[in-house]
């Protein structure tokens, strides 16, 4: 794994006037790359410290050739205002962390003002970024047990649990409070743009009548994603009703969608109340509707067009309030050129196409959700684990065939099984299908083909 370290640069950088005479002293990140290894540095400039990072990066090409070297300025208006600090290090941040493979992050907070280093220790700590956070200790503070290079353990229980809550989306006319109150209870965490853009587009189209198409990989959320544009919706939030077509038995398809009447076919001993009129005045998501008969799919569309539903045997079409939310990890296109599904039902739902991405497409995201699903297995342990750096860039740096799904198992598993209370890379257990992990144990034997 590739060593990264993060440090902002210094008056102190790249060297700072020592106690006697003008003898000049290595700063803290001189004195850091020369006590511990790193293949990549990048120094963060600020107003103010533009030739100390010039300086500091030319001394470090000098000495340190091997050394890549990188600047990235953060035009910071105030040195010490906190939220301007977090606010201009999250987009460096989520930037690097997805497009770094294979690589363990550090942070140096030594350099730059203390209002720099406390937000690094608020990144490192929620999981935004999965760091480890160096020291550097001035000489006069060096002793036998202080040794001028120390490891900041934030798994440590002496430090509070800190989580990131960051999910902000810009959508006119709509109340921020709302927003947060249904992300909080649905347990939504990122802050991906990506993601964030799936959010805006769900929040603005939750208010119509517009059906709605998620699209994805298993495991990314779609109907966690279907309750969100549900509870924005302003829709009664009980009613709604989810439905894995995948799981129903095809001739039982369009009685449990649209109900029917008794007697209307064998075994029909009573009325039996549909999955349409269940959603009354809610929402009805359809999950892998892929996998919907070509003769329900038409009556589907009847719905769609104007709302009109009849149950089995019954001879009185009643019209119904329902939202209709879909899902499917298909390539509905090739669904459609295969005529498994009908181009006509696509265009009627895909006014409000939603793709929702791939874990591996939103990387920075996955120590904060991998976090968050550890603090609901906590809840259930009597001794609470945490996840160390090292847990969490294994965690980040993985292909996640499963998506969210396959993480939260990880998670649980490795949480419950493990010894001890710090989780580090070899406790995490990641099992994948033999079709991902090793494709010859999936193909077949010789007398089976």
């Amino acid at each position: 794994m590739k060593k990264l370290l993060l440090t902002f640069t210094g008056f102190q950088d790249p060297y700072s006037l020592g106690l006697i005479g003008e003898h000049e002293q290595p700063g803290p990140i001189l004195s850091l790359l020369r006590t511990k290894p790193f293949e990549h540095i990048i120094l963060f400039s600020t107003p103010g410290t533009e030739k100390n990072t010039l300086a500091t990066r030319d001394v470090i090409s000098t000495e340190f050739p091997d050394i890549e070297t990188e600047i990235r300025n953060l035009p910071l208006n105030d040195p010490i205002d906190y939220l301007e600090i977090l606010n201009g290090l999250r987009n460096h941040v989520r930037n690097i962390c997805e497009n770094t493979a294979d690589t363990n992050y550090y942070i140096s907070v030594t350099s730059g003002t203390p209002q720099m280093h406390a937000c690094w220790v608020l990144l490192a700590a929620s999981g935004e970024i999965p760091a480890r956070i160096l020291n550097v200790r001035p000489d006069k503070f060096i002793s036998k047990d202080r040794p001028l290079i120390s490891e900041i353990d934030l798994t440590s229980p002496d430090f509070p649990t800190v989580r990131s809550n960051v999910c902000d989306i810009d959508v006119p006319d709509l109340s921020s409070q709302d927003y947060n109150t249904v992300i909080k209870k649905l347990g939504i965490v990122g802050d991906h743009p990506v993601m964030k853009k799936a959010l805006e587009t769900g929040a603005i189209l939750a208010s119509s009548l517009t059906p709605i198409l998620l699209l994805g990989e298993t495991g990314t959320g779609k109907e966690l994603f279907a309750k969100f544009v549900h509870l924005m919706s302003g829709r009664q939030a009980d009613k709604f009703i989810p439905l894995n077509c995948a799981a129903i038995p095809k001739d039982l398809v369009e009685s449990i969608l649209f109900g029917h009447k008794k007697g209307s076919f064998t075994g029909a001993t009573a009325d039996q109340t549909g999955k349409f009129d269940q959603a009354d005045r809610g929402t009805l998501f359809l999950d892998e509707i892929g996998e919907l008969p070509l003769t329900t799919q038409a009556k589907l569309l009847r719905v769609l067009a104007d709302g009109i539903i009849e149950p089995l045997g019954g001879t009185k079409p009643h019209k119904v309030d329902v939202r209709i939310i879909a899902a499917t990890n298909l390539d509905i296109r090739k669904a459609i050129k295969k005529n498994q599904f009908r181009e006509d039902i696509y265009y009627r739902l895909n006014v409000g196409e939603i793709e929702l991405p791939p874990l591996r497409d939103r990387k920075s995201d996955i120590p904060k959700i991998a976090l968050h699903v550890l603090d609901r297995v906590n809840s259930t342990l009597k001794r609470r684990k945490r996840l160390s750096p090292d847990a969490l860039t294994r965690l980040q740096n993985h292909f996640w065939p499963g998506n969210v799904r396959g993480l939260e198992n990880v998670i649980e598993r490795s949480a419950r099984l493990a010894r001890h209370d710090i989780l580090n890379a070899d406790d995490i257990i990641i099992s994948e299908p033999v079709t991902y992990a090793d494709p010859l144990p999936a193909l077949p034997e010789p007398d089976e083909i």
